[in-house]
């Protein structure tokens, strides 16, 4: 009763952004400029809040598996809606993205696609594991992902001027900074009970 049973495979999990042939220079900008008071500010204030509700949520989760082996589907769906939201707004801030990033754990955007299916059955021992010791677990992702930031800022600013110049964001730099994500939705994933499988070490489609 407490083994594994069988759960999606961390290959189910799906996250793409679709690269715009144009880009908007006013919206660049905008997001430059002034982006820190209706982006950042407005939609900060309304996940730190819906962030709380998730940190209840995932810690009943963590008793709900354990009691039940399952993961309650409302809850499931929230987490998935506020990884989305995350996406939209990240997306937005990074100059990946036109248009405003909508507010809600339902929202989407064309450009945005995040897809985490819904296991029937999660293990009880997985989930044991990884809330005790997932962090600790993550480190090396963690210290890998830290220092590739330090590219993502750098291409970010490049974009900038690109797509300033040109209203094209280089396809490579823009798949670099997909992977990035992709990467962090996966450990997000393993931390959030939704997956089994530890993270690979890649960003890249698998």
């Amino acid at each position: 009763m407490w083994g594994n049973q069988t759960t999606p495979s961390l290959i189910s999990l799906s996250f793409q952004i679709d690269h715009q042939a144009q880009f908007s220079r006013k919206e660049l900008l905008l997001r430059t400029f002034f982006g820190v008071f209706y982006l950042v500010i407005p939609h900060g204030i309304a996940l730190f809040f819906v962030s709380m509700l998730s940190s209840i949520l995932l810690f009943l989760t963590f008793w709900t598996i354990l009691f039940t082996g399952r993961y309650p589907r409302a809850w499931f769906d929230m987490q998935v809606g506020l990884l989305s939201w995350n996406a939209r707004l990240t997306a937005s801030i990074f100059n990946c993205i036109d248009g405003y990033p909508a507010f809600g754990l339902s929202a989407d955007h064309p450009n945005v696609h995040l897809d985490i299916p819904y296991p029937e059955t999660v293990s009880r021992s997985h989930t044991i594991i990884v809330g005790l010791f997932g962090p600790i677990l993550l480190i090396p992702h963690l210290f890998i992902l830290g220092i590739r930031n330090l590219w993502v800022l750098l291409l970010n600013l490049m974009a900038f001027w690109s797509i300033l110049f040109t209203k094209r964001y280089p396809k490579s730099w823009f798949d670099w900074f997909v992977e990035q994500m992709r990467w962090s939705m996966r450990i997000n994933a393993y931390l959030y009970f939704m997956t089994p499988d530890y993270p690979p070490f890649t960003g890249k489609e698998v």
